[in-house]
This record gives C-alpha cells, structure tokens and sequence, in this order.
C-alpha cells in the first residue's frame, strides 16, 4: 500500500544513511515502492537534497532548538531538516510543507514533535535572511562539506578547489553514450530533435550527448534497441585511452555496472573480454545492460585479488583497472558519499589500489597497456599512487598526452567535476616494456 506520506518515506530512507552508514542507493529504492507513483520524484528529491545540504541544513536546526535531539528522536530531527530543506531550496508552498512535514510527526508515533517542527519552520519563515548569515561563521556549513574533506581538497587543488565544491553542490547532467556500433552521435542528435529532446554533442568525449534537461530512458529513441545508454561523460573517455585494437583480450577489473566495458565492446565488437566485480548483485546489472546493448563477455563474480578465482593464466593486452574509490569526484551525483567517506578512508583505499595496480601488471603481456582510473579527486588515490607505482614496477608512462580535458599531475590526467560537464575523474595509462 502507498504510504500517504512522502515526508516519513524520505525519513526512513534517510535515517539508516545518518545513523548506519547505509548507502541511499541501498534505502531508496524500497521507500520509493511504498510512495506513490507520481510522488516518487519528490521523494528522491527530497532525500538527494537534504543529504546534498546537511550540514547547512543542521547549521540553521541548530540554532532553532535549544538542545540537541536524543538519539532515539533522530527521525524527529530528520523531519526538521527535511522541512528545512523543502522552505529553502524547492518550490513546495510553504503552507504545504510546513503542513505535510508536521503531519509527519504524527505518523512517525510522536506527537509531541508537531508543536515543535510547526515552530521551528515558522520562525525560519520570519528570520531567515538572520539564520542564513550566521553560517558563514563555519566554512563546513556554509559549504555543505565535512571539514576534512575541505582541508584535503584545499591541500591537493588551492586553486581550484572552491570551484570543485560549488561543482559537488549542483545538480548533474544527464549524460548519452551513443553505441557506436548502431549509429554516429550526429544520427542520434538528430533523433533527439524529431522528438524535441534538447541535447548537445560534449566537448571531449566523442560519443557522448549532454540533454538540456533529465529525461526518462523510456522516452529517449531506441534505448531498449541499445542505441544509447546513460554514462557521464568522463568515464566514456576510457574506451580511448585503451587504445584498442581487433581481437585483443581485455580485462575489465572491478566491472559493474559494466558502462565501460560495454563501450569497449560497441567500439571494438571483437574483443574477448574478462569483467571481474565482487559484489553479485551489481554484476547482475552488467548482465542486464548487455542484455539489453546485445553484447557478451566472459563474467566472473570474484574478489579481483584472488587470481586464482577467476583467470586461467593467460596475460591481457589491455586491463581496465577503475579500481575502488573514495567516490569524491561524483559527489553531485551520490551526495551522500560527503557524510559516508572518513578521512581514515582514505589511506586504507589507496593501500588497495596500491595492492591491485601491483597485482594486476603480472597479468599484462609485455607491450599492453592498463589504464588506471577512478573517480576521485583526491591525490593520494591518483597522482601519489601512479608515483610511487613506477618506483616499484617497470611500467611506463604513455598517456594521457596532451588532452584537451582536466589537469597534467605530471603522473596522470585529473579531471574535477565541472558544471553541466563531466564528473570528477583520474587517468592515467601505463605501459609495460616488450
């Protein structure tokens, strides 16, 4: 049954994020089926922007209660913040919201929190331009950062840093990557305008489309046929930089949801290719997607550091290696990687990715090439481990020369994310000698 609440819906949705370090993409999608149809925009919207808001959010909470909430009362405090959110940054009439958030106090069993929430949002109604100053006073407020994560970006990018900030605070693109084997982005923007679908070609990715505005995949042309597939243009620009050739043996390690690997596929239909991911439910989605795209690839659900689980001795002449990150560069996206992301993370990711790249080389024949990426944008995952890599391999260097795109580190290409264009991502392409 629906629930008549989108408000509570967005609460529990919200509350394993703040309160167990759950995922929203793991607690969405089960409040989205209890919502009705028509509500479930509102409900991602309203769970996507509060998290992409919080800490300015319970900037202003704070200074509207006298004493913090008790732990048991975190839903309360959630419906506070939600109110917060829908008076400042949607378009809700505020006697709508106010009334809808209130209500929510009731279902969630606690009436003594109506009287409080009514307040709350009443008095931010007369004195917002006032509590809106006051966060100026804490730059993780007013930024809608977690502090460490501020002092790391200002460290690895001083000079672009606030504009990477502002980027993570946007709402994303939606981003087409036309499959190359079907059509040429040209046919498929003039598909686009037959059905008055505003799009524009990308700057550097050369089959990727921006759409001027979010669409639903059920209305874009050919999207069951495998004509395009939603990817960020960013991530469409490993396919090139892989340099691939016909009939190549390829492994695309840490695989789902197999965006890249199906670009490969598309550009060179007579790759063998190897997919490895540890996580059975998400290569699933890679077996949808190449349902759906009518490609193949040999996949096995393995720990990518257990060789013996998955490859049977024979080197590749590419490895895709989008290893495990700390996810900083598609924020915009996933704004709830700000608060599940600690500073101790990071570290113990780059240890890994250390551990892979390391790893991994033994598998590449003499004269391939493996791409390394991730979506990050912090230097100790990308620049610092592709440095410290070539002190302790024999690979080499090739690429990205001279690309249109991001910044040189001198170990690699880094991508931040930029309004309506690309998320933030890392490249770098090794190597290893004849």
């Amino acid at each position: 049954m629906a629930h008549p609440n989108v408000r509570v819906a967005a609460v529990k949705a919200l509350l394993p994020v703040v309160k167990q370090q759950e995922s929203l993409s793991g607690t969405l999608p089960f409040q989205q089926e209890q919502v009705a149809e028509k509500d479930r925009g509102l409900l991602q919207e309203l769970c996507f922007g509060t998290l992409r808001w919080l800490t300015r959010l319970e900037g202003i909470r704070n200074q509207l209660v006298s004493k913090p909430f008790k732990a048991k009362d975190r839903d309360i405090d959630l419906l506070l913040l939600l109110g917060l959110y829908q008076l400042i940054y949607t378009r809700i009439p505020a006697h709508a919201a106010i009334n809808e958030t209130v209500a929510g106090a009731k279902l969630l069993k606690k009436d003594w929190a109506k009287g409080l929430i009514n307040g709350c949002l009443r008095r931010f109604q007369r004195e917002e331009e006032a509590l809106i100053a006051q966060l100026q006073r804490s730059e993780a407020a007013c930024l809608a950062h977690p502090n460490w994560l501020l002092q790391q970006l200002q460290q690895d990018w001083p000079e672009q840093w606030q504009a990477a900030v502002e980027a993570n605070n946007q709402y994303p693109p939606m981003i087409l990557r036309v499959n190359h084997s079907q059509n040429c982005r040209d046919d498929y923007l003039a598909k686009l305008a037959d059905v008055e679908i505003a799009a524009v070609a990308c700057d550097f990715a050369p089959d990727a489309i921006r759409l001027e505005k979010a669409t639903d995949v059920t209305r874009l042309p050919g999207f069951d046929q495998g004509m395009i597939s939603v990817q960020d243009e960013a991530a469409q620009l490993a396919a090139d930089l892989l340099q691939l050739q016909p009939g190549q043996r390829v492994l695309d390690a840490c695989a789902a949801p197999g965006g890249k690997t199906a670009h490969m596929l598309e550009r060179e239909p007579s790759l063998s290719v190897v997919a490895v991911d540890s996580e059975a439910n998400r290569l699933k989605r890679v077996e949808e997607n190449f349902q759906r795209l009518q490609l193949s690839a040999e996949l096995h659900c393995s720990d990518i550091t257990q060789l013996d689980n998955w490859w049977d001795g024979q080197q590749f002449d590419r490895i895709l290696l989008d290893a495990p990150c700390s996810a900083t560069g598609v924020i915009r996206r996933h704004p709830d990687i700000k608060w599940l992301r600690r500073k101790t993370d990071i570290p113990a990711l780059a240890e890994l990715q250390q551990s892979m790249l390391q790893l991994l080389w033994k598998t590449l024949k003499p004269g391939g090439i493996l791409v390394y990426a991730t979506c990050s944008v912090l230097a100790m995952e990308n620049a610092r481990n592709i440095e410290t890599f070539l002190t302790q391999s024999d690979a080499r260097l090739i690429g990205p020369v001279n690309a249109p795109y991001g910044l040189d580190t001198g170990f690699g290409q880094q991508l931040l994310p930029q309004p309506q264009g690309h998320d933030g991502f890392f490249y770098a392409v090794l190597e290893k000698p004849a």
